[in-house]
């Protein structure tokens, strides 16, 4: 037998609902800003001024609002402390170890944003930390930070945010266009190997890489050539709408 829907019910039943009932955890969002600089992957980090890990460094982050949504908290976190809008974000994975965060619940659901280093417009306080890779392929695992060559002590659980990000990258690599996001509007075709080789650890077939991407329809010629190059100027391409 089936129970036909009431709104009035319902009505009464939200008004008298009583949301102390259960307990309450906090959602947060922690976005990690890749970018690539000297064929190095790098990404944003903050130096925490507060407890708790006072004095160890963080991935931009914040608190989602009872009125926002996740993607909103991750744009915010974006523009208030990295200073970039209109960036390509994804959700990356829900982090929720009970212990993660000693003040309280804490649920962080996690993003990843690719930019072209020429983009970023850090703010005071805010810098860019190498990213160092101690496992090859997607064996995935925390990653190493680097800053003035000292390996940072990073908060709460973002070194193993990082390194899943790496992990993301190196499986879409093979079949999505995502290393584009990490290059100017024009490039070279060595320019875009070389974020696949970055990203990947390791290099890559050049005669195989710019038959398979010439092949993939990903890209088109802009008919113009480098400029300003101490060596013979290479065909700029750019990515397909």
């Amino acid at each position: 037998m089936t129970t036909s829907h009431d709104p009035t019910d319902e009505a009464r039943f939200l008004d008298e609902y009583d949301p102390e009932v259960f307990d309450r955890l906090s959602v947060a969002v922690d976005v990690a800003l890749l970018t690539i600089v000297d064929d190095r992957l790098a990404v944003v980090v903050l130096e925490r001024g507060e407890h708790p890990d006072r004095g160890r460094w963080q991935l931009p982050g914040g608190f989602v609002a009872i009125d926002e949504s996740l993607d909103g908290t991750a744009a915010r976190v974006l523009r208030n402390k990295a200073g970039i809008v209109d960036v390509y974000t994804e959700q990356l994975y829900t982090f929720g170890a009970v212990d993660r965060d000693p003040r309280t619940r804490v649920v962080a659901v996690s993003y990843y944003a690719l930019v072209h280093p020429d983009a970023l417009r850090l703010r005071p306080g805010v810098r860019l930390a190498e990213v160092t890779v101690p496992w090859s392929g997607e064996a995935g695992g925390s990653v190493a930070l680097v800053l003035d060559g000292t390996e940072l002590e990073m908060a709460f659980d973002h070194a193993d945010i990082v390194g899943l990000v790496v992990r993301r990258l190196r499986g879409k690599l093979a079949y999505t266009p995502i290393g584009f996001e990490l290059l100017p509007a024009d490039f070279t075709l060595l320019e875009l190997q070389r974020v696949h080789e970055t990203i990947l650890g390791r290099s890559v077939n050049k005669d195989s890489f710019r038959r398979t991407m010439l092949a993939s329809g990903q890209l088109e010629p802009t008919g113009e050539r480098q400029a300003d190059v101490g060596h013979r100027p290479a065909a700029l391409y750019r990515r397909v709408p």
